[in-house]
């Protein structure tokens, strides 16, 4: 605006004139205080009235501005006046009639708008601490947990408290979308728990997800397994920016009552310093709670505790006692012999020793021991401690097998590419055996079967078989046993057989299940059909406690006695057979603090074999006695070299 110098003054029009006359500088805002007449030589000048006129009042103030005139005035028109021809654009807004606001749907239905803001703010709470107070086991997964005072939302309230505006929104954000992240894993860590017997490994496990992906779609179906697939992506997505969301919203209305939720976060504050030095609880849960600063650390130290494992077990692998044995110095004692290791899925302690399975699962074994006893065989049994539990199979074999604990995936992938002695390549190095794998669950390829040592291996496509899958299991064990028969143990040849079976007919969810079939039927599996479209389906047993077990124990008891009875019909003086468990079952069929031992038994006719183990101490017969010894699965592989004659070599 242009500096006043005095006082501005107009000119009236001239008498008849049209158009008013300019001012020397300008134009004035409102009503003009002064007015200067041009008088005529002989006229008189007239003080102006101090009070307006009743036509005066009567003339309407307005404000125009030409352009390029700020800081200057111009009298209003008065009512014998004409305004001063105007730009449109130039016109201000006050020339203009005020318009009302646009109604919306806020304004017409306040209650429903006030109702959903509370809402809204409801559900923001209600996420926010669901996500603050998530478990990581469904056992802990009660109404009481989610009655605790987090402290992790009183610092977040502080911290947001005292920010300014941009910071504070993108800080909520971050912690909203954290702490969804962290609900996920959350997740995980039930799932893992439930199905693994352990907790999910941030480093190591995401590569297990496509594995869960494919048990599902052989569990339920590829719909369910599509349906299943998209419900978790939705959710992996949608719940950190759900989570950001609210928060961003609750820290808005802190900061709009800022003198209430001050006083709310320190009697929170207070509250929770209180019910923490006391020790009080609810149901058992303390008040005070830190529960997601302790998954944090939990998830922290276990990815720390990964990476230097990684490490340390490299430099472990390498001292192999029998690294360096020569060919001739290795197992001497069953030189002859066809020697055949066979692992059972999730044939674990649980199986023999639960009051719902253990009944059909014993007596199956005590037939299965008279079935061996009239056959001219004898056994040995004990317990062996699992490095898995639940599933992730290939780690029990890997332990088993190599004589290292092997109890994640970076172990298994450092294991398979060392040099490593495995128990088929000990038997492949002697050069007087032909070492073979049948693999009936290997779909896809397997390069890890040179690191075995196993010169042929069979996969699910190369047995044959034409019938239906049963869930997961590709095939039954009766059809599998009858398979390694025909190709390889059936066959005439000048070395004996060192052979390591899988059996999956006991997989998990154990429904439907196979039937032993007569023999002379069993052609290429498609006599299963019919026994298939009569079972079960897996939805009905895997999320019924009762049911799973029932189920599992029958699965149990057909891999039981398909292998003794392959074994009895097919086995000779020449036969060794080494059999076990690879894991306990999930933790819904075993139980959630069951052990992880599984139950291992050698079998044979020539009666040198069994005493060259009688110092091992374990039971007579296919079943251990719950008092037998138990082993780490790692420590097998030295104790049966050294038992059959093999010489150390570090």
């Amino acid at each position: 605006m242009a500096r006043r110098t005095g006082w501005w003054r107009t000119q009236a029009p001239a008498p008849g004139s049209a158009t008013p006359a300019r001012a020397s500088h300008g134009r004035t805002f409102g009503v003009p205080l002064f007015t200067r007449i041009n008088p005529s030589p002989d006229a008189t000048t007239e003080a102006p009235s101090e009070e307006p006129s009743a036509e005066a009042e009567k003339t309407p103030v307005t404000e125009t501005r030409p352009k390029g005139a700020r800081g200057t005035a111009r009298e209003a028109p008065t009512a014998d006046s004409q305004p001063l021809p105007t730009d449109p654009a130039d016109s201000d807004s006050a020339d203009k009639p005020a318009q009302s606001p646009k109604p919306n749907w806020r304004t017409r239905r306040p209650i429903a708008a006030r109702n959903l803001r509370w809402a809204v703010t409801a559900l923001s709470v209600f996420l926010v601490l669901v996500s603050l107070q998530m478990p990581n086991t469904v056992g802990n997964f009660r109404f009481s947990e989610f009655l605790r005072l987090p402290a992790e939302a009183i610092v977040a309230a502080v911290v947001l408290l005292a920010m300014p505006r941009r910071p504070r929104v993108i800080t909520a954000a971050c912690i909203g979308a954290f702490l969804g992240a962290l609900t996920v894993l959350n997740l995980l860590d039930m799932g893992f728990v439930e199905f693994l017997g352990r907790h999910f490994n941030i480093v190591l496990d995401w590569v297990l997800l496509d594995d869960a992906q494919s048990y599902i779609s052989d569990a339920i179906g590829t719909t369910g397994s599509i349906a299943v697939t998209l419900a978790v992506i939705l959710l992996t997505l949608l719940l950190p920016i759900g989570t950001a969301l609210a928060c961003v919203r609750l820290s808005n209305l802190l900061v709009r009552n800022n003198t209430v939720a001050t006083k709310a976060t320190l009697i929170a504050g207070t509250v929770w310093i209180t019910c923490m030095s006391l020790g009080l609880t609810i149901g058992g849960v303390p008040i005070a709670s830190d529960h997601t600063a302790g998954v944090v650390k939990v998830h922290v130290r276990r990815a720390s505790d990964t990476f230097r494992d990684e490490a340390a077990f490299a430099k472990f692998a390498k001292n192999d006692p029998f690294a360096k044995t020569p060919g001739d110095q290795l197992v001497p004692d069953l030189r002859g012999k066809d020697v055949i290791f066979t692992f059972i899925e999730s044939y674990g302690r649980s199986a023999i020793e639960d009051p719902i399975m253990s009944p059909g699962v014993d007596k199956t074994l005590a037939d299965s021991q008279q079935a061996l006893t009239d056959a001219g065989f004898a056994a040995k049994s004990g317990w062996l401690t699992s490095a898995t539990f639940g599933g992730n199979s290939w780690l029990g074999h890997s332990t088993f097998l190599s004589g290292l604990w092997i109890n994640n995936q970076q172990r298994y992938n450092t294991l398979v590419n060392s040099d490593r002695l495995t128990l088929p390549e000990v038997f492949r190095r002697t050069g007087d055996w032909r070492t073979v794998g049948v693999m009936p669950g290997v779909q896809k390829g397997w390069p890890e079967s040179k690191f075995y040592g196993l010169e042929k291996n069979y996969s699910s496509k190369d047995l044959g078989y034409q019938g239906p899958k049963f869930s997961w299991s590709t095939m039954p064990d009766q059809y599998t046993l009858e398979a390694y028969q025909r190709l390889e143990h059936g066959k005439k040849s000048d070395k004996p057989l060192m052979s390591e079976i899988i059996l999956t007919s006991s997989h998990q969810p154990w429904a439907p299940l196979p039937t032993t079939v007569p023999q002379d039927q069993l052609g290429d599996g498609s006599v299963f059909d019919s026994i298939q479209k009569a079972g079960k389906d897996p939805k009905d047993v895997l999320y019924d406690g009762t049911a799973a077990k029932e189920e599992y124990g029958k699965s149990i008891q057909y891999s039981i006695t398909s292998l003794i009875d392959w074994l009895t019909r097919y086995g000779t003086d020449d036969t060794v057979l080494v059999f076990l468990g690879d894991h306990q079952p999930m933790s819904r069929v075993s139980g959630s603090n069951a052990s992880r031992d599984v139950p291992v038994s050698v079998v044979a006719k020539d009666p040198k074999i069994l005493d060259k183990i009688a110092d091992w101490n374990w039971t007579d017969g296919i079943r251990p006695a719950d008092d037998a010894p138990v082993w780490k699965m790692s420590a097998f592989r030295d104790k049966f070299l050294t038992a059959y004659g093999s010489t150390p070599h570090p």
